[in-house]
């Protein structure tokens, strides 16, 4: 935890400190004096409500009567030809009044108008001087080399800009303590540079209000506040949050008083809607702040405003540009073979120095391994158990000893942590910063922010003298491009991974790929070495068929046997093909129809060598299918020369057609047309085949002669 090396006043007993943070301050119900304040009805726009010295000032009379009466200008004209916005503030001529002329202004509060009188100041500058100083302002600021120098110049220009005694460049830190970076006084005037000032000091209301009301001044820091009259009008409490003359806690009033200041303006320092910090001025003597004064003023802070966001943003980028040349060379890094956790072991020393740490450990399951200053691995082990509870995002800390206080027994290496879990490796990635001891001066006893006087009275400090303090068990901030750097590295290890078992699919796969294309090879050499041996036996049976056909006599026996042998030539020239071919799954059937046809009229005799005429359109077919289409051709040839041309030649034409998915094979001749009951072997075989195919085969009148039609799918039904 954070440790303070001096002995601490606590706060008293039963004492509420955040009381103030509770007190309604834009509901202060009064002004301060040296002004006058009209609540004015803005349906009826009578005066409903006031505040100040009105009837010494202003009129004895002046509650319930019209506004114009009072101020002597139409508002209600006014209002319809000005443009006032959500929050404007319009600028009424000045009014003539008892004692002095005053400077008026105008603004909205939900039904009312609220008028606003106060003094012109007695002496001011010319409207061209205060230009050409904010000219020159902003050109100082411009030209600034970092952020401190730009404060610096600040303070310099505000305190130029106001004339007060000293001004103070106050910036807010994370935990709501502020501190002064810059500051330009008066000789004899007491120092606040580098001081801190405790939140207590702003109450969050207060840091609203300075961002909706950027100039707040008060003259006189020991008026007596001016109530709102009558008290009736003001029984629900009158917001007076945009009111430059309201009259401000007396918690903050004692406040000031107990500094020496009689005279204060704040000036907001906001920066993309959020109150960055304060100008802070502080005057011995009571000092007003006329309008047009507090308009330049309010005019400079936002020059500044700009101008810090500016500085910040171009250190924001050099780290940027840091950030992403150390990522580029760790992702360079990660690139391999081996698994990302050995990869990111081996670059720890890269890692450390992406995110500017003083150490680096990897944890994955037990195993640890660690760069750099780090706490020892049983520490290590704990934290990572830790930081995997805390919700899976990135636990970033600089005092880890408060979330984890074992954490404490190794603050001298570890009080900064940025623990990054992993996704899906079950790895713990932790950067470490060692303890830096800080001393801290305050503006007084931060721990004696409030006192409480006798009756309960609630008190700020008294004394804003030096008060400092040791602080430990911190270590640098980790800025938000180092946690958005991390956020990265994540992403990149998460694609890293991503790849990873991408590579790992993909070997997989082409090593079963590979596997399966030497079974495919193996499968091919078997099928051409099947469909030879099966071409042969059947290149045998043929040869002894026909050897058979010339060695007998009877004719009817050669022919069966002929028969026999077209047959199996039909059959054995599939598996020819298919052994030549590299394709076994299917076959080109035109050319194999036309082998066919080429080997029938060698067994025909030479007289059918012109007779049979082939026309064949190009089919693709499987190969089973191909041996049932051509066992068929070869009976319709073979009853051609048999029943239509009877012991002498004459025209065959065979034609293969495809419609769409279907294909046609037609066997024409111009002899005696159909003979035979058709109930021979062949008949039934063809019967039997066609059936297979699930096709059909029709008899038609060729006149003369016959035309035999087998119509049958292409791919067998079903695929």
């Amino acid at each position: 935890m954070t440790t303070v090396e001096k002995l601490q006043e606590s706060a008293p007993v039963g004492h509420d400190l955040s009381a103030c943070d509770r007190e309604p301050i834009h509901l202060s119900g009064a002004i301060q004096p040296h002004g006058l304040l009209l609540i004015v009805d803005a349906a009826t726009f009578r005066t409903v409500a006031g505040a100040g010295d009105l009837e010494a000032r202003l009129a004895s009379d002046w509650l319930d009567r019209p506004i114009s009466e009072l101020i002597g200008q139409d508002l209600e004209a006014l209002l319809r030809s000005a443009d006032m916005g959500p929050g404007g503030t319009l600028r009424l001529a000045p009014v003539v009044a008892a004692g002095g002329t005053l400077e008026a202004s105008l603004h909205r509060s939900g039904d009312m108008l609220i008028v606003e009188l106060e003094p012109q100041p007695e002496t001011s500058r010319p409207a061209i001087e205060v230009l050409v100083g904010l000219e020159r302002a902003a050109a100082t600021f411009e030209r600034a080399a970092d952020l401190v120098q730009l404060c610096e110049r600040a303070a310099v220009a505000f305190r130029q800009l106001t004339g007060f005694d000293r001004v103070m460049l106050y910036r807010f830190l994370d935990d709501g303590a502020g501190v002064v970076l810059a500051e330009d006084r008066a000789p004899g005037r007491d120092s606040f540079l580098n001081h801190h000032f405790p939140a207590s000091d702003i109450p969050r209301q207060a840091r609203a209000l300075y961002v909706r009301n950027r100039v707040r001044v008060i003259p006189d820091a020991g008026y007596t506040p001016a109530p709102i009259r009558p008290e009736s009008a003001n029984q629900g409490g009158i917001d007076l949050s945009d009111v430059a003359l309201r009259s401000v806690s007396p918690i903050h009033l004692q406040y000031l008083r107990n500094m020496g200041v009689e005279a204060s303006a704040s000036i907001s320092i906001v920066r993309d809607g959020v109150l960055w910090g304060l100008v802070a001025c502080h005057h011995d003597s009571p000092r007003r702040m006329g309008p047009e004064l507090r308009a330049a003023a309010r005019a400079l802070a936002g020059g500044l405003a700009r101008q810090i966001r500016a500085q910040e943003e171009a250190e924001s980028y050099r780290e940027r540009l840091r950030l992403h040349a150390g990522e580029d060379l760790v992702i360079a890094r990660l690139g391999g073979e081996q698994p990302i956790r050995v990869q990111l072991a081996q670059c720890g020393k890269e890692l450390a120095e992406l995110l500017d740490a003083d150490g680096f450990a990897l944890v994955c399951g037990d195993t640890v391994s660690r760069e750099g200053h780090c706490p020892d691995d049983a520490d290590l082990l704990r934290l990572a158990e830790w930081v995997n509870g805390q919700g899976g995002g990135l636990v970033v800390s600089r005092e880890l000893s408060t979330p984890f206080p074992p954490a404490e027994r190794y603050a001298g290496v570890g009080s900064g942590l940025l623990g990054m879990p992993i996704d899906g490796m079950d790895c713990m990635a932790m950067w470490f910063r060692m303890e830096e001891v800080e001393r801290v001066n305050w503006a007084g006893n931060p721990h004696k922010a409030v006192e409480v006087e006798p009756g309960a009275v609630l008190t700020p400090r008294a004394s804003f003298e030096s008060w400092s303090q040791i602080v430990r068990g911190r270590a640098r901030r980790w800025t938000l491009e180092e946690v958005k750097a991390a956020h990265r590295l994540r992403g990149v290890l998460h694609d890293l991974r991503q790849r990873a078992r991408l590579r790992e699919l993909n070997g997989q796969l082409s090593e079963a790929n590979r596997e399966q294309e030497l079974l495919l090879r193996q499968k091919d050499v078997l099928m051409h070495e099947v469909n030879h041996r099966v071409q042969n036996s059947l290149q045998l049976v043929s040869a002894f068929l026909g050897m058979q056909a010339r060695a007998v006599d009877d004719a009817t026996l050669t022919s069966h046997l002929t028969e026999a042998q077209a047959r199996l030539s039909a059959v054995a020239l599939v598996h020819r093909r298919l052994y030549r071919d590299d394709q076994v799954e299917a076959v080109e059937l035109s050319r194999y129809l036309d082998e066919l046809m080429t080997d029938m009229r060698a067994s025909l005799g030479k007289d059918w060598g012109s007779a049979l005429r082939v026309y064949l359109a190009p089919v693709l077919v499987p190969t089973g299918r191909a041996v049932d289409i051509g066992l068929i051709t070869t009976e319709l040839v073979i009853n051609a020369t048999k029943y239509a041309y009877p012991g002498t030649t004459g025209p065959i034409t065979v034609m293969l057609e495809q419609h769409r998915a279907n294909l046609r094979l037609i066997v024409e001749d111009q002899g005696r047309g159909k003979s035979g009951a058709g109930e021979g072997f062949g008949s039934r075989m063809m019967k039997a085949l066609v059936g297979r195919l699930g096709g059909e085969l029709a008899f038609e009148d060729n006149a003369p002669g016959l035309r035999v039609i087998l119509t049958a799918p292409i791919e067998e039904s079903g695929r």
